[in-house]
């Protein structure tokens, strides 16, 4: 396929179909940090098993990068102005291999647990990185538009690819999945010679000059508390799958069927996905309390039918509903949020989103331990919530669009 990137003027390029390949590659990234180990992790409880917290700490080694992923998000902006883009790109990347390779040698978890901080503090930079890029290289809304989009496709599509993957790769034992970090090596060599770094002298884009405005808390307030909330309900079946089906009878070395069926509920999130670009016109008020109904009916499916059958339905059936939820959440969070405060405002929703991912194995070990152990009724419990916010968002959401609309027509 030919590179479109040419000289369009002493000192500027133009990106191309090269430059989007790399960049919607290297969003892959923070993707496999996230959900190519969740076929394993009943391997890890069994490997780690008698170490004190074991039960909460083995399912953190998936989820502390996103803890680190919701620290710097705030910040990322920061940070890559300050070091440059390429550089900061091509030096992540390199790590983020070291770091996610290291567990295959390493035989404590707590040494486990810190190469994984290491993951998450390269995929914060690897996913700010590759968003202002695609940002820095393409100046007209319509294609702008269109890379920003693909990103969320392709990074919701490569989950779904790196669960197999991770699935197949587990049945030679826990460490071999780690290896399969080297693709960001693979992928950083042609970025040194593709990519470039942005001049400064650009001035096509008008919003560097625009002055800083207040973050606007008030508008935010609601959005970032639901992001907090989705994260949390968004990961329970990513990470709590592997043991469910172990609970139902799959054995935990059998990585193939826990990660066929990850795979395959990683595609209905990918579908969901899909279904939203479709159906956006309907709106975050009716979108959001479907996307939390969706995710409580998987749950429900889990908690009371049971079995592998039980668990596999439930899981796809949430994955749409997680699929649905997160492009709606977005949305709805930076519908109001005017263009100077976007960059601040994405980054907030962001670190709220993650963080609730962080929070979900000691969510999901509180309520485990709450009800005695059963873990089909603790995701039964968060079902339940799921439902409620369901409820409370769908009278909301609905109520104050009302009181807007009769604001305007007061004042008209």
């Amino acid at each position: 396929m030919a590179n479109t990137s040419v000289q369009t003027a002493p000192g500027t390029r133009r990106a191309g179909v090269l430059q989007a390949e790399l960049l919607l590659a290297g969003s892959c990234m923070p993707v496999l940090g996230s959900v190519l180990l969740t076929p394993i992790l009943p391997q890890l409880s069994a490997e780690f098993g008698g170490v004190p917290g074991g039960e909460i700490l083995v399912p953190l080694v998936v989820a502390i990068p996103a803890l680190m992923i919701a620290l710097f998000a705030p910040f990322a902006g920061q940070i890559v102005d300050s070091l440059g883009r390429k550089k900061l790109l091509i030096v992540a990347m390199f790590v983020y291999t070291l770091v996610g390779i290291a567990p295959a040698f390493l035989d404590t978890l707590p040494a486990i647990l810190a190469t994984r901080v290491g993951v998450g503090i390269t995929e914060a930079a690897i996913m700010t990185v590759c968003t202002t890029l695609i940002v820095d290289y393409w100046h007209e809304p319509e294609r702008r538009a269109k890379y920003l989009a693909l990103q969320t496709i392709v990074t919701t599509l490569a989950a779904t690819a790196f669960i197999a993957i991770g699935g197949a790769a587990g049945a030679a034992g826990w460490r071999t999945p780690f290896w399969i970090y080297l693709a960001a090596a693979i992928i950083a060599v042609p970025m040194i010679f593709l990519l470039w770094e942005p001049s400064r002298a650009d001035t096509t884009d008008e919003h560097v000059r625009a002055p800083k405005v207040p973050i606007p808390w008030r508008r935010l307030a609601l959005p970032l508390i639901v992001g907090l909330f989705g994260g949390f309900t968004f990961y329970v079946l990513i990470i709590e799958g592997g043991y469910l089906l172990v609970g139902a009878g799959v054995a935990p070395t059998d990585t193939p069927t826990i990660g066929g069926i990850a795979a395959v509920a990683s595609l209905a999130t990918a579908a969901g996905g899909f279904t939203f670009t479709r159906i956006a016109k309907v709106g975050p008020k009716r979108l959001l309390p479907a996307a939390f109904a969706l995710q409580a009916a998987g749950m429900f499916l889990i908690w009371l039918v049971g079995g592998v059958p039980g668990v596999a339905a439930g899981a796809i059936v949430g994955g749409a509903g997680s699929g649905l939820l997160l492009p709606t959440m977005l949305t709805w969070a930076l519908a109001s949020i005017r263009f100077e405060e976007r960059g601040r405002a994405t980054g907030l929703w962001t670190a709220s989103f993650f963080f609730g991912q962080f929070l979900t194995p000691i969510l999901m070990g509180a309520i485990t331990a709450a009800v005695g152990g059963a873990l089909p009724v603790a995701v039964g419990v968060v079902g339940i919530t799921c439902a409620v916010a369901a409820f409370l968002l769908g009278f909301g959401l609905r109520r104050s669009a009302t009181t807007q609309v009769d604001e305007v027509t007061a004042t008209a």
